[in-house]
């Protein structure tokens, strides 16, 4: 449905471009490699890419992009949760000279639940991350030639697009939209999934983790050391009366812990 939507829109709103559209699959294991061969061999502008293993949903469109040959290239998912019609759009905002469009979701059709957990966890990737990370951007948009030339310059090995667009194209231009619900099939995705993409934005633009654990692990040390001093006061104080039993014990575990925590989040702000 699809390739039959793309080619109609193409048809109607943008008869003077030459296209091609490229399907990435990641090791379905249905009849979608089998239906995408049909596609392939009625229309020669049809192609597809049918990867051994399912390499995420990060690395897969990173390396389509790579494969493209026109002068500018549009991502997008084919569960229409994207709406094509936004690219006659971005077509033409290119034309005026943006060489990068990104889309961002400011309303979703999708569990109100999961929008308002994303809606978070992209104020804090934004909050402690170096870079102007782009809230609600999946990827989805527009890249001119000349900036798929510079990602293949970065061999990134764990590629995170939509921080990579903000850190090399920061003048992209911005069309906001509605995500729409998929028309078919279900999301692939679950909890060590979205777990896995949290994580990798998180990693990549932010030194937040090792600076908790600095933080955390200097303040555990230093109230260690601050009730190990009053412990030791009081037991000069009232050395037959004041019985301090393992408490001495726990509070050199607890002191020895936070410095061994402190100096693993110093060490992770030297190797970055």
């Amino acid at each position: 449905p699809i390739c039959k939507a793309l080619k109609d829109m193409f048809a109607k709103d943008l008869p003077k471009y030459e296209y091609e559209i490229i399907f990435i699959d990641n090791k379905s294991k249905d009849k979608t490699r089998e239906n995408l061969r049909l596609l392939c061999k009625e229309d020669s502008r049809v192609k597809a890419i049918f990867n051994i293993k399912n390499f995420g949903q990060s690395n897969s469109p990173f390396y389509g992009l790579f494969q493209s040959s026109g002068d500018c290239t549009i991502f997008f998912s084919a569960d229409f949760q994207d709406p094509i019609e936004l690219i006659p759009i971005m077509v033409h905002e290119w034309e005026k000279g943006h060489k990068v469009i990104t889309t961002i979701r400011t309303r979703s059709k999708e569990n109100k639940f999961m929008y308002f957990l994303r809606t978070i966890y992209y104020k804090l990737i934004k909050i402690m991350s170096k870079e102007e990370i782009i809230e609600h951007f999946t990827g989805f948009g527009l890249y001119d030639k000349s900036f798929i030339d510079i990602l293949k310059t970065l061999n990134e090995p764990r590629p995170l697009l939509r921080g990579l667009v903000a850190e090399y194209a920061p003048d992209h231009l911005e069309i906001k939209y509605e995500q729409q619900l998929r028309k078919a099939g279900k999301t692939s995705n679950n909890f060590f999934s979205l777990y896995d993409a949290a994580m990798l934005s998180f990693t990549s633009y932010t030194k937040g983790g090792l600076r908790i654990a600095t933080f955390f692990g200097f303040t555990i040390s230093l109230v260690s050391f601050l009730i190990a001093i009053m412990y030791f006061i009081l037991k000069i104080l009232y050395w037959n009366g004041f019985i301090a039993g393992n408490i001495p014990i726990l509070i050199g575990v607890f002191f020895f812990g936070g410095l061994q925590l402190f100096f693993t989040g110093l060490l992770g702000e030297y190797i970055i």
